[in-house]
């Protein structure tokens, strides 16, 4: 099991960008499917992207394609969401999520793909 800590979160005007990362500590991410989710008030948790263990494969949901960036540094046991032209809807707890993974290629997009999860960080955009 790996420990995951999310940070870069913060408050940002409409249009504005931030880069979320999350940090990984007892275990190595590389033998980890990764992906990051995001909870709004009142909503249920979605996924927003998530990527392979070597980071070829990605996913990204309809709403952020061609907004945000996935990528992975398995050196530095981090994962990074870039979150470009940010929009208020975009508010949300945002959270890192690792599943160990046999297969290389594979991402996972359901919640319950995922057995490891950080504690979140808060996203608020406004207008």
């Amino acid at each position: 099991q790996v420990q995951l800590v999310e940070s870069g979160g913060g408050l940002v005007q409409a249009g504005g960008s931030l880069r979320l990362s999350c940090a990984a500590s007892g275990g190595s991410i590389s033998s980890y499917a990764m992906g990051w989710f995001r909870q709004a008030p009142g909503k249920e948790r979605e996924v927003v992207a998530a990527i392979s263990r070597r980071g070829a494969d990605t996913y990204y949901a309809d709403s952020v394609k061609g907004q945000f960036t996935i990528s992975r540094d398995n050196a530095k046991n981090t994962v990074d969401l870039q979150t470009n032209s940010l929009k208020p809807e975009d508010t949300a707890v945002y959270y890192c999520a690792a599943r160990f993974s046999n297969v290389i290629n594979r991402y996972y997009i359901q919640l319950n793909n995922y057995d490891n999860w950080g504690q979140g960080t808060q996203v608020t955009v406004s207008s």
